[in-house]
């Protein structure tokens, strides 16, 4: 396997190769840190990048996992995106970070996350066009896929922060269930929203990750754990049957760039071709109420969460995150739980849609990444299934105008990630697009 080989290589492809030859094992993540350190000063995923790239032991050997910086570490700070936060080095690792340790993965630094994964960027750049954003909050941990530093990253999302940059940067992104990953130690912004997910280059990958990770833990009262399930580091997971599956546009689809438009079209077709149902699904009930919802909740638990930190440090908190508090103190207690109610309802009524149907596809972003580094994308098209907490992939499967990437979207009901990640492993082998390397790695 080359150099280039391996920066394209994806969790399970390295595995394999550590098996076959181990010094290789022992090499790779100091050649990540050597090329993370050579594009550093362009891409700028990294708050923080790794002194100790030793090898450990365990099932994840020799593998550089990125962590997003709102995920505590203890032996490198956890700047939460935040000025306040500069210099913070936690007594404890978020549980899912010890888990990653025990499993013999080499902690490969901290990536660069919005503050408080909330809508004030950081410097992170796309890697495909430094002019243009990679998408929030998980910035840093789907441009360092991207480029090929890490095989694989934590983020987390609460309205679309690994989704969209997910299809921004041409990665495979999963958001699981609500509750599947303990979010202990990851700075919460709204915890009745907030999911720990990842970012990787095949479905493969981030099913091994969840089968690896998911559990509970006593200190995350909101957890529920999905079933249980096992990936072959030879074989991966099973693709299902060719699945009947809903294409759901949304009132929304025709604020989408045409040439997104446009693939979403293709990929149905070939994908019928293959030999997949599809059928076109309103669900308009969430088409209308959701947005509402999601940023009342947000709003109303962000404000109890940050408003004494910004009462205590206006100077160093960003406007945004100022409006956000303000809007949440400008709710009642009926708004918030009414929109808690209506979260319940709507996921219940999705569950009931879904019986005749294995996945849901759409799109996961209007299209290509923004220019410019001051707005990360809009997350209307993941903010249903957020809200929700309902599992989603997205899937790289083309390229817009300006040669930026664009990705579909996979959902399946609550609680079925394992068959919702054969779904989207079906449509990544059916529609076998390669998206390759940015040019900053090419």
């Amino acid at each position: 396997m080359t150099n280039s080989t391996r920066t394209e290589a994806g969790v399970l492809d390295l595995l394999r190769q550590f098996k076959s030859t181990p010094c290789a094992a022992d090499h790779y993540a100091s050649e990540r840190l050597a090329q993370a350190k050579a594009i550093e000063p362009v891409l700028k995923a990294f708050e923080v990048l790794p002194t100790d790239t030793t090898r450990k032991p365990g099932p994840l050997s020799g593998i550089p996992v990125a962590i997003k910086d709102i995920i505590a570490t203890t032996d490198m700070p956890t700047t939460n995106g935040s000025p306040i936060y500069r210099d913070h080095v936690p007594a404890a690792d978020a549980w899912v970070v010890e888990r990653l340790r025990n499993l013999g993965a080499t902690i490969f630094g901290k990536t660069v996350s919005t503050e408080f994964a909330w809508r004030h960027p950081g410097p992170t750049t796309n890697p495909w066009n430094s002019k243009h954003t990679p998408g929030g909050s998980s910035s840093g941990s789907a441009a360092a896929v991207a480029a090929g530093l890490v095989p694989l990253a934590l983020g987390t999302q609460t309205l679309g922060s690994i989704i969209r940059p997910a299809a921004f940067n041409g990665v495979v992104g999963f958001k699981p269930s609500y509750g599947a990953i303990p979010r202990s130690g990851v700075h919460p912004l709204s915890g009745s929203l907030d999911h720990v997910g990842f970012f990787a280059r095949k479905v493969d990958d981030v099913a091994f990750a969840l089968s690896l990770l998911a559990g509970t833990s006593a200190s995350d009262l909101h957890g529920q754990p999905v079933p249980a399930f096992e990936v072959s580091v030879t074989q991966g997971i099973q693709p299902s049957p060719a699945p009947r599956i809903a294409a759901v546009h949304f009132a929304k689809f025709a604020k989408a760039e045409s040439e997104q438009q446009q693939m979403f079209g293709a990929s149905i077709t070939r994908l019928r071709s293959a030999g997949a149902v599809i059928d076109d699904l309103e669900l308009t009930e969430l088409d209308h109420v959701n947005w509402d919802t999601i940023n009342t909740i947000l709003a109303c638990e962000a404000a109890v969460i940050f408003g004494d930190l910004v009462a205590r440090h206006p100077e160093k908190s960003s406007e945004h995150l100022k409006l956000l508090v303000k809007a949440g103190y400008d709710y009642s207690a009926a708004d918030y739980l009414k929109a808690k109610a209506q979260q319940q309802a709507l996921r219940d009524a999705f569950t009931a849609q879904m019986a005749s149907y294995d996945a849901v596809l759409t799109l996961p972003a209007t299209g290509e990444a923004p220019e410019g580094l001051d707005f990360t994308g809009d997350a209307a098209f993941c903010a249903p299934w957020t809200l929700m907490g309902v599992p989603a992939v997205a899937l790289p499967a083309g390229f817009g105008r300006n040669g930026l990437p664009l990705g579909l979207q996979v959902v399946g009901p609550y609680r079925q990630d394992f068959h919702t990640l054969r779904v989207a492993k079906w449509i990544e082998t059916t529609l076998a697009f390669q998206i390759g390397l940015p040019k900053l790695v090419a």
